[in-house]
């Protein structure tokens, strides 16, 4: 098991036990975090999971796959650090994980 945190546009902290092998996505719905939408189910054909990953995790969660960055410039409010939540699998080593949620999906 690994702790997430879970940050909401407004500020509101979600820390959840993430079971080790589960997508931040997966993890999110099954704690009921709101802010993520997962229209697609984790099959990363939309951007509805969008997240920011804090600098200090960046390297831990490694870079975006092409077809992540695909979906992720069809997102408005893309930013550097951005990624989409089902395509993060939860590791050991992302024990302490800490990301932002926007205030919208798209």
């Amino acid at each position: 098991m690994a702790t997430v945190t879970f940050i909401e546009h407004n500020g509101i902290e979600h820390s959840v036990e993430a079971e080790v092998g589960k997508s931040l996505m997966q993890i999110a719905l099954d704690n009921l975090v709101p802010g993520i939408d997962a229209d697609c189910g984790g099959e990363c054909s939309c951007a509805t999971c969008h997240i920011m990953v804090k600098a200090e995790w960046l390297e831990k969660v490694g870079s975006p796959s092409d077809a992540e960055d695909s979906m992720l410039d069809l997102n408005p409010e893309r930013e550097a650090n951005s990624r989409l939540a089902c395509q993060i699998e939860v590791g050991e080593i992302h024990d302490g994980l800490t990301v932002d949620l926007p205030e919208f999906q798209f």
